[in-house]
């Protein structure tokens, strides 16, 4: 039997873990049960991380970097308004797809709070910078003069948005219901850029030169006399 890289066999463990804790929570998450999972002697989860809180914070990064995707994928478009539909549909949509990444974050930020530390908020924080820059980076390039404290408001927004429609999700887990409620959030999204955006400067597009000869066909109508 072919030996699997360590490597490798880490992000089985960490995908294990995903979904242990997605199905029995933190505490039922046992490193046999993840071992088994994965397809591993319960020997080698505990040679690639040396702790159970060593294999969490793992999740964690996995978990983040998943999120960090998803937001890349759906990066700057053509402007703000844009671009912020364009995030909270590929967060909604990622979910969706990703029910034990859903579930598997609900748990783990519980826990991350009884611990000492503060995991949740690293996670936490990282996920709105990285939407933060998004948004930021879409209105320079737009030309749109929205203020920092706005950016912030929407980059809140559409966190807030995104978590609501997956606790909603895994709840329910109504697949048909999620994906018309999809458009629903996306609304409320709307409105509140229309509330808020609404009279955001934009760019004026310069004027066409005029030609020489359309210049002096207005002259010439100009002083022309009947």
């Amino acid at each position: 039997m072919a030996r699997i890289p360590a490597a490798e066999r880490r992000t089985e463990l960490v995908a294990a873990a995903v979904r242990m804790i997605a199905a029995h929570g933190v505490d039922g998450a046992t490193t046999r049960r993840i071992a088994q999972d994965a397809n591993a002697p319960l020997a080698t989860l505990h040679y690639c991380f040396a702790t159970k809180e060593v294999l969490f914070a793992a999740v964690f990064e996995h978990v983040t970097a998943q999120y960090r995707e998803v937001l890349a994928r759906n990066d700057i478009q053509s402007d703000v308004e844009t671009t912020a539909r364009a995030l909270l549909r590929g967060v909604m949509e990622w979910y969706l797809a990703n029910p034990d990444f859903g579930a598997a974050i609900v748990e783990l930020i519980s826990w991350a709070q009884r611990q000492e530390g503060k995991q949740a908020e690293i996670v936490y924080n990282e996920a709105f910078a990285t939407m933060r820059a998004i948004l930021e980076a879409a209105a320079t390039d737009a030309g749109q003069s929205v203020d920092p404290k706005t950016i912030d408001e929407l980059t809140y927004i559409v966190s807030t948005l995104s978590d609501g429609f997956a606790l909603n999700w895994l709840v329910f887990t109504d697949r048909a219901a999620a994906e018309s409620q999809i458009e629903l959030v996306l609304g409320v999204l709307d409105a509140w850029m229309a509330a808020n955006l609404g009279d955001v400067p934009r760019p004026v597009a310069p004027a066409a030169k005029a030609s020489p000869e359309d210049a002096l066909r207005s002259l010439v109508s100009w002083v022309s006399v009947d």
